[in-house]
């Protein structure tokens, strides 16, 4: 089930970001053509249209190859992903190597670590044809990251579950530490899974320095933190297995349209819990084609790519002129109001956060 490939990928070690600096190499995916050679300068000096655009990427990138191949067609590029990780890795990469970039674009940044990369001047101006929603826009560095698709990380419960138990649902934050719910939540780690980390800023936004008090007390109900994403929802969550014990699960606005059946979905999400992941394109300051990467970037707000990325890569486009499937407009609602931090205060805190928070569970 894609499902499962897709969120397992999205899973990402922040620990493992500094082992992968090592790394030099970036495996190539993507439309599996071969990229033709840059066409050589015109009489006058200036560059024509045409050759080959590098987009680094994360490793769950994946958009239908009849779309690539149309962008290809219309433009005259040629384009060639390299995957360069998770999010945290990709960050990493392009901060690092924001003097010699390994790309012309980048897409895949999100909104909790876009900070570092832009910190250091690793994206250049990008100018486009479509304006996003102001919602989706970084306050400091939307002239230079452009937002591409959205998705909240939020509590999950079994419905079915809960309907032969005969106990009503969580609805907010503050209910899952409620002793009603004892034993019956599981979490990824903030250190060791995207949306672990994104469901800690949560807390963070919602209960500001006391957030270590919370986890204390989600702790003290039994809650269970394990690695990654795929272990709390395909090991521990009722829904996702048979062996799971636990009704209560942190993953995405849009799991409960994966669990339609029969016109019904078996769980929901709680959007009272939701924190907001942007995900976002730029051009490399230093590209060797930035007039590619400027169309490419742009060609990601058309419709037709923005209406492709919940089958691709089951998040929701921030476009409205884009659509989204029927099961995801009756069963996977998005909040109205999800939980944000600052990405610069993200920045500024995150590895102070992550070791507070190590403490906090390791007691």
């Amino acid at each position: 089930m894609k499902h499962v490939r897709v969120r397992a990928a999205r899973t990402a070690s922040i620990p493992a970001i500094l082992s992968a600096l090592l790394l030099s190499s970036c495996s190539l995916v993507g439309s599996g053509e071969e990229p033709r050679a840059t066409e050589s300068p015109s009489s006058d000096g200036a560059e024509q249209a045409g050759g080959t655009v590098v987009l680094a990427t994360h490793e769950s990138f994946h958009l239908p190859k009849k779309l690539v191949r149309a962008f290809e067609a219309e433009t005259g590029y040629d384009l060639e992903v390299r995957a360069a990780g998770d999010a945290g890795t990709l960050a990493t990469k392009l901060s690092l190597t924001a003097d010699n970039p390994i790309a012309d674009a980048a897409f895949g940044i999100d909104n909790t670590f876009a900070s570092r990369p832009l910190g250091e001047d690793a994206f250049a101006e990008v100018t486009t044809t479509a304006t996003p929603p102001a919602e989706y826009v970084l306050p400091e560095g939307g002239d230079r990251l452009v937002p591409i698709d959205s998705a909240n990380v939020c509590v999950n419960v079994d419905t079915a579950w809960f309907e032969q138990e005969g106990l009503e649902p969580p609805r907010t934050l503050e209910d899952l530490a409620d002793e009603q719910y004892r034993d019956l939540f599981v979490t990824p780690g903030a250190s060791t899974s995207s949306p672990g980390m994104a469901f800690f800023l949560a807390t963070v936004a919602a209960f500001g320095d006391d957030w270590s008090d919370y986890w204390t007390d989600l702790l003290d109900n039994g809650a269970k933190v394990v690695d990654g994403w795929e272990d709390a929802y395909y090991g521990d969550f009722t829904a996702g297995s048979d062996n799971g014990t636990r009704p209560i699960v942190v993953s995405y606005d849009s799991s409960p349209a994966f669990t339609v059946s029969g016109g019904k979905t078996s769980t929901a999400a709680l959007l009272d819990t939701c924190f907001r992941q942007v995900e976002y394109a730029g051009v490399l300051a230093g590209a060797d084609n930035p007039a590619g990467a400027e169309a490419l970037v742009d060609w990601m707000l058309g419709d037709e790519v923005q209406s492709a990325l919940p089958e691709s890569m089951y998040v929701f486009p921030v476009m409205p002129g884009a659509t989204v499937p029927e099961d995801w407009a009756a069963f996977a609602p998005q909040p109205s109001d999800p939980y944000e931090v600052d990405p610069a205060d993200i920045d500024a805190n995150r590895e102070q956060w992550l070791t507070e928070w190590t403490d906090v569970i390791s007691r």
